[in-house]
């Protein structure tokens, strides 16, 4: 199952579960809210968004600054808080545990975590690797001044 079917799946099952079927046919669309991971924006989400809203749910990708936990979780708040009803909040990898934070809203009936960390509420992603270890090519990755591009040669 590629990540993306399973990313469906699992929305797909958060979205129906416990709906009867005449409420299901009166109650507004349901809305989900997608949180990328770390290194991507909103836009990562460009093959789940269609199929989503083709099954009837409210789309909303957050585009998050990456400039902080914090600041993630700020922004993703302010995207909840704008919604119209309640909320499923997805996220993957580094997203999930911006959902864990963003995620104590009355507003989110329920978190689903595609590939994603799935930290306790306050518990960092260093707390959950840190005993896995460093990986043995840590030593070798450089960062260029610019943020990106080859690692020094000297």
């Amino acid at each position: 199952m590629s990540l993306t079917s399973a990313a469906l799946t699992a929305v797909f099952l958060a979205a129906t579960a416990f709906v009867p079927a005449a409420a299901a046919q009166d109650a507004p669309k349901k809305t989900v809210v997608l949180v990328h991971g770390a290194w991507a924006n909103g836009s990562s989400w460009y093959k789940v968004i269609p199929i989503l809203e083709k099954a009837g749910l409210n789309v909303v990708a957050v585009h998050n600054p990456l400039s902080s936990m914090a600041a993630d979780v700020a922004n993703t708040r302010r995207v909840i808080e704008d919604q119209p009803g309640r909320v499923i909040l997805v996220g993957h990898s580094y997203g999930g545990a911006v959902i864990t934070e963003a995620g104590d809203s009355d507003k989110v009936e329920s978190l689903v975590y595609v590939a994603a960390f799935a930290p306790e509420a306050g518990q960092s992603i260093n707390a959950i690797i840190r005993p896995f270890g460093t990986p043995e090519y840590f030593p070798s990755i450089h960062v260029a001044r610019s943020g990106c591009g080859p690692p020094p040669t000297s």
